[in-house]
């Protein structure tokens, strides 16, 4: 009977490791995220409905992370049209600890995209939720909040933008 409970056991566990790595899976829709923006506003992934989004998981103490904000900087000028016009948006998930490192990175790379943390490192229910093991981590979803795209940097993503947000 006690090998039957630990096998039970064991086998729930599997489960809901297999469950939380297959949330991430293109063709999935994203978890919702709900965290509060450096300013202390409430944010709701869900509420980008329609939009083509680029999530990414970055933090302060990440030197790659860190070295991507002025490509990302780059990417939300070139495709300024399509954020006015309501159809891209980026949302930056911070991993970070301190408010005070987070939001100096935000003035230093005068970050103008969505900004959001709750400031519980690894310990993030979103960052759980993703599956996140690494930095930089990222994931492309469409108006429906369905995973498209994930992990794509430098000349990549630009092209997976460009042909995507030109499809709109």
């Amino acid at each position: 009977m006690k090998m039957i409970r630990i096998a039970i056991v064991f086998l729930v566990l599997i489960s809901g490791l297999m469950s939380a790595q297959n949330n991430t899976e293109i063709g999935q829709k994203a978890p919702e995220i709900m965290m509060s923006r450096a300013d202390g506003s409430s944010f709701v992934l869900s509420s980008l409905k329609g939009k083509l989004v680029l999530i990414d998981f970055w933090a302060t103490w990440c030197a790659p992370c860190v070295n991507e904000q002025p490509e990302l900087k780059k990417l939300y000028t070139q495709f300024s049209e399509q954020v006015k016009n309501n159809s891209f948006e980026i949302v930056g998930v911070s991993l970070d600890k301190s408010k005070e490192s987070w939001q100096k990175a935000i003035d230093r790379f005068a970050i103008s995209w969505i900004q959001i943390s709750d400031l519980k490192f690894w310990k993030s229910p979103v960052a759980k939720a993703y599956g996140i093991e690494e930095l930089p981590f990222n994931l492309i979803i469409d108006g429906n909040g369905i995973i498209i795209a994930k992990n794509l940097h430098d000349k990549e993503l630009e092209e997976f933008l460009s042909k995507n947000l030109k499809q709109q």
